[in-house]
């Protein structure tokens, strides 16, 4: 089965810290590449170790992400 999740990379020191808001899981990498590859494993273990009860509940609920633009 197949899931599509968000990342939201920064950049925090020499490290990248790549985060999937809907699960609340953060992983790291010294390169975006890395960070992510990283972060995909830790959501592959996750979902692999979820019992049904906790993949329905994260799986139902998305958060919203989305820009803003302030004029000051």
């Amino acid at each position: 089965m197949s899931y599509s999740f968000s990342a939201i990379i920064e950049k925090e020191g020499k490290f990248f810290v790549a985060l999937c808001p809907e699960l609340d899981i953060a992983s790291q990498g010294k390169s975006i590449d890395a960070a992510l590859a990283n972060l995909k494993e830790a959501v592959t273990l996750f979902l692999e170790a979820a019992s049904p009860k906790e993949l329905k509940a994260v799986l139902s609920s998305r958060p919203l992400i989305t820009t803003l633009e302030v004029t000051i």
